[in-house]
């Protein structure tokens, strides 16, 4: 009953095979295999539309870098108070973006409030040189509460970001997650909806390591191989994120996995909606999932053999923890069954 984070699951089966597929033999090097063209091509019709794909190794390399492609002196950029890039990145995007600022922007179950995002630009006004530049807004999807932005929320923060000439970059660490639970496709999520650059996730839903950054509109994108290759991110066998992608995106094994997380997650808070000695902080659409428990039962869920992380609340949540409860994270993943679901259940009572 392993639901600490779906980092913990291994590689799926098919993107396994892949890898050992692509290992013998000799391949261009730095991107300029035939399988990494067939993959920047499939990007291509995923967005439907011509894009610019640079692999990279982890989500923060490529949240890092897609600050740094739109950098600006004295820059600012706006954030969930909650989300990765400002929370759990140590400091990555304001070092490689040579000293950007994330600013952070409040809202409910980790989604930016659109009127607090527009006050939190207001602070720092056009040619005021002390505070610095607003140079873009990055959103989390899913966020880090296990919600999604909606396609009228994201259409809203980019009316905002355009309204500001700002750039608006998307964490999609769990993208697919997000996708499935919206029941859009990946242009649907973005690019009719005004995203300009997508950190695009494959970690966490099955791949071994193999994340990317895509921008939307390649003419954002000039310096970028230059800041990877300073960052130490330019791969020389390339072809081995390559080659997860390509298993990845075949006969969409992407979004099967995503569906079998988000419903191992939909099964969690099923159980523990219908348990009398916990409850759910916010219902969850994608593949984490927070319940509610006491103190003393999370002793007996950890001592009888579930693993899972115990969760601060968000500062909009403060409220919903008693003095002898805390909050656990609890992440499905495409190793998760339904048999380590209904024995956490049980557990519960």
């Amino acid at each position: 009953m392993i639901f600490t984070s779906d980092n913990w699951a291994g590689a799926h089966p098919a993107i396994s095979a892949a890898l050992s597929a692509h290992s013998n033999g000799f391949a261009p090097a730095y991107g300029a295999s035939d399988l990494d063209l067939k993959v920047e091509q499939t990007f291509n019709e995923i967005f439907e539309q011509q894009v610019a794909v640079f692999f990279v190794g982890t989500g923060t390399a490529a949240n890092s870098l897609a600050l740094s492609a739109i950098n600006r002196p004295g820059g600012v950029s706006f954030c969930h108070r909650e989300a990765h890039v400002i929370a759990d990145e140590c400091g990555a995007p304001e070092f490689f973006s040579s000293g950007s600022r994330l600013v952070p922007v409040n809202g409910a179950e980790g989604k930016m409030d659109p009127a607090t995002l527009e006050a939190e630009i207001a602070r720092f006004p056009e040619g005021f040189v002390h505070g610095g530049q607003p140079m873009a807004i990055t959103l989390t999807q899913a966020t880090e509460a296990g919600t999604v932005y909606q396609s009228d929320e994201i259409r809203e923060i980019s009316r905002i970001a355009k309204a500001h000439g700002l750039p608006l970059h998307m964490d999609g660490a769990r993208f697919a997650n997000a996708l499935v639970a919206l029941d859009l496709t990946p242009a649907q999520m973005t690019v009719e909806l005004g995203v300009d650059i997508v950190s695009f996730g494959g970690t966490k839903n099955g791949c071994w390591c193999a994340e990317a950054l895509v921008f939307l509109n390649p003419d954002m994108a000039k310096q970028v191989p230059f800041i990877r290759k300073r960052a130490a991110q330019l791969f020389s066998k390339s072809r081995f994120i390559a080659a997860q992608f390509d298993a990845y995106f075949e006969n969409n094994l992407w979004l099967d996995i995503a569906r079998h997380a988000n419903a191992m997650s939909a099964r969690l808070q099923a159980g523990i909606n219908s348990s009398g000695n916990a409850r759910l902080a916010w219902q969850s659409p994608a593949n984490e999932t927070f319940p509610i428990v006491s103190k003393a039962l999370a002793k007996q869920l950890t001592a009888k053999g579930a693993m899972f992380y115990e969760w601060s609340p968000p500062r909009s949540g403060s409220h919903l923890l008693g003095e002898e409860e805390i909050m656990l994270r609890l992440v499905t993943s495409f190793a998760t069954t339904s048999e380590h679901v209904d024995q956490f259940i049980d557990l519960l009572g």
